[in-house]
């Protein structure tokens, strides 16, 4: 009888075993699905920045920076836009010829070391009135609009070649993409006015990345500017789909 209760209770815990292994490996298998599946991400900034990170690159380490007005801040659209809607405003003068500024965003939750496609849409205000004349270049089609993403967080590094800002990616160079980065458009309005109109751009073709061991890719936005003066852009909208 006792070997019996034995080899009863021997069954019963390889069965109760069995089905916790069971379930253990479905849970497993749920959650990479849900990790894997294909992901959206809409920025309207209505209340904050959405960790959006702003940076300037491609301008000299100096003192008297002051002169190239570096802003990057949380705030609403300009008139005659809806003032009442969120925005993202980045400013700067390029007085270095070259000014790169950009925002970025990291994402994680991904599959490690996967590859993965994405897309990413942008709307912004811009006051650059479609074939104007500037110094340098002009103040719209001067100024290209570019998105890439990287494993690895985007920053600006001392060259001590020169001791200037520049990338740690490779964001290509004015109107010319990268590696890392590909133009997307300019920063011309589409009008003859010097007035803020919206406009929005898309990456033609989906970026090709993959996440690093953790699972984490970054993305990066900008504009790398020829027209040698004030470029003031209000980032309204961002979409960006990941799968």
């Amino acid at each position: 009888m006792l070997i019996n209760n034995e080899n009863k209770m021997n069954k019963l815990i390889v069965i109760v075993f069995t089905i916790f292994l069971t379930t253990f490996i479905s849970c497993q298998k749920d959650d990479e699905a849900k990790s894997d599946v294909p992901k959206e991400f809409i920025y309207n900034f209505q209340t904050n920045s959405e960790d959006w990170i702003g940076d300037f690159a491609d301008y000299p380490n100096q003192l008297n920076i002051e002169n190239y007005n570096l802003e990057f801040s949380y705030t609403k659209l300009p008139e005659p836009l809806n003032v009442n809607k969120g925005a993202l405003k980045q400013s700067g003068t390029n007085r270095s010829d070259d000014l790169f500024m950009f925002i970025k965003k990291k994402f994680n939750g991904l599959l490690p070391n996967k590859n993965y496609n994405i897309s990413i849409e942008i709307e912004f205000a811009t006051n650059a009135a479609s074939g104007g004349v500037g110094v340098g270049g002009a103040p719209g089609e001067g100024v290209a609009i570019k998105a890439g993403a990287s494993t690895f967080e985007p920053l600006k590094v001392i060259d001590n070649s020169d001791n200037w800002y520049r990338m740690n990616l490779d964001k290509g160079n004015q109107q010319i993409g990268g590696n890392d980065m590909k133009k997307i458009g300019d920063f011309s309005n589409g009008t003859d006015l010097y007035t803020y109109k919206l406009k929005t751009l898309k990456t033609i073709s989906p970026l090709y990345i993959k996440s690093n061991s953790n699972g984490e890719i970054w993305l990066i936005i900008g504009t790398d500017s020829g027209f040698e003066s004030t470029t003031t852009i209000y980032y309204n909208l961002i979409k960006v789909n990941i799968e």
